[in-house]
């Protein structure tokens, strides 16, 4: 077994390319973990739902079933499963779209396996930790169940990625001040502090969109100029 340093996990690889998907399988066996694959969207939602996984590294590109759809089904079975996206697309508006399905991060092709064996790692550090805040939150008119992933406005119910769950616990813990998206990026997403900023605010963005009375005047997760965020009742 070679040493990583990773946290053992049961990972489906959802990838129709069998070059790739041989190599990744190599790789996650190599770092200690248990894997199983899928070769198309149909069996990965049949394997997602029907078996128990702790990660699922999915595909957007693939046939009978898109990665899109296969990751809102799955989040509609299993709402607390961490989803990575592998995507040969690199816009905006496609990890935009991945994370507003529900997937808790994107990984985009071709990429390193240092950096694929980072973001498993973290979130196999994520999965061990057992959290000591509360499930139960209220912060102008929202309520958070965080342990079933979920908020409710209103009568609305609103689902929340793991990693979402994740943003909003930490900056909770932390409502006595502000949080850099550095910091966000080392201890919610696992990875060096010095990578893509962008991503801290797409995901903020996107979760704003969810949980907000209105995402253009955030009363929750507020931005500090300069710095990063903090909780509602934290602003300056």
């Amino acid at each position: 077994m070679a040493d990583y340093g990773v946290i053992a996990m049961r990972i489906l690889i959802v990838e129709d390319e069998p070059l790739l998907r041989n190599g990744l399988v190599d790789l996650l066996k190599g770092a200690g973990h248990d894997v199983e694959i899928a070769c198309d969207g149909a069996a990965a939602v049949m394997w997602g739902t029907e078996e128990s996984f702790d990660l699922v590294l999915l595909d957007l590109m693939l046939p009978k079933i898109d990665g899109i759809e296969v990751c809102k089904r799955l989040r509609q079975v299993r709402p607390t499963l961490p989803i990575v996206m592998l995507t040969a697309k690199g816009s905006e508006e496609d990890k935009v779209r991945g994370l507003t399905t529900g997937a808790d991060d994107y990984v985009t092709k071709p990429f390193g396996a240092r950096e694929l064996l980072a973001r498993v790692e973290a979130i196999g550090r994520r999965l061990k930790t057992v959290p000591s805040d509360p499930d139960c939150i209220e912060a102008d008119g929202c309520e958070f169940d965080l342990g079933h992933c979920e908020a409710l406005r209103g009568k609305r119910s609103i689902p929340l990625t793991a990693r979402e769950v994740g943003i909003i616990r930490w900056l909770h813990r932390h409502q006595n001040r502000s949080v850099t998206r550095a910091e966000l990026l080392e201890h919610i997403w696992g990875v060096n502090p010095e990578m893509e900023t962008r991503t801290v605010d797409m995901t903020m963005a996107n979760l704003r969109q969810k949980i907000e009375r209105d995402p253009s005047d955030p009363r929750i997760i507020i931005s500090v100029k300069g710095v990063g965020y903090c909780w509602g009742n934290s602003a300056p």
